[in-house]
């Protein structure tokens, strides 16, 4: 993503170094944050791997049991909440790209832990519509996917879901509301493998990753994750 007008050229990929922490303004290290503040992050610990809420005991969820949804496993570093839900807030709505560097830092770290044998053969960040993107000037699942992308050396597939219409934000409707809203509302437009994951920012209902997920499936791909840099608990 490139600003126009005056503003300087920047990309959460450029891994720009401020001097201070983003959170509590004191020296800053690799991720954006203080080696406090780092620490101090809300993390996720033992997770449903479908669904990435919460469990006390290894395994699946009690729903996902009984209802699994059409993705089938879900990543995230972070509970979305205090520090975490601050840095995504000013990453998305402010322009702040310098605050999804620690995110992206963590997405990273989560997925190293993986056996190299269980990674997607594929990225792909979730879209938005055109006329959002005209509005906030950049896709905050790309820029969270690139940097991963090119950590993990897997390919990126930026172009090959597409939003059909505009929608709603997702964040002002009822569980029911987000499933109806974003039901036929992306597109395939290209070949993708048979295991792939998703980038976005957040998971909350699981609902537009659900969608996409029903869309690659409904066109040959036979697993399909969400990572996220945030789980809504």
């Amino acid at each position: 993503m490139r600003w126009s007008g005056n503003e300087v050229t920047r990309s959460i990929t450029d891994w720009l170094l401020p001097r201070r922490c983003l959170l509590c303004d004191a020296p800053a290290g690799a991720a954006n944050l203080c080696d406090a503040c780092r620490l101090d992050l809300p993390r996720l610990a033992q997770v449903c791997p479908r669904c990435a809420m919460p469990v006390s005991s290894p395994g699946l969820c009690a729903v996902c049991v009984a209802d699994p949804p059409s993705f089938d496993a879900a990543l995230a570093p972070l509970e979305y909440t205090g520090a975490a839900r601050y840095l995504l807030t000013r990453f998305k709505f402010h322009g702040g790209l310098a605050h999804g560097v620690p995110l992206v830092r963590l997405m990273i770290e989560l997925a190293l832990a993986r056996p190299v044998s269980e990674r997607p053969e594929a990225l792909l960040p979730v879209p938005i519509h055109v006329h959002r993107l005209r509005e906030r000037g950049f896709n905050q699942a790309l820029e969270l996917a690139r940097p991963v992308a090119r950590s993990l050396g897997i390919p990126l597939l930026s172009d090959a879901l597409a939003r059909k219409r505009s929608t709603p934000p997702q964040m002002s409707l009822s569980e029911s509301a987000r499933r109806a809203n974003v039901r036929g509302a992306f597109e395939l437009r290209a070949i993708v493998p048979a295991r792939v994951a998703l980038v976005d920012d957040v998971l909350t209902t699981g609902a537009t990753a659900a969608e996409l997920a029903r869309v690659l499936k409904r066109h040959g791909c036979e697993r399909v994750e969400i990572w996220c840099a945030c789980r809504s608990i």
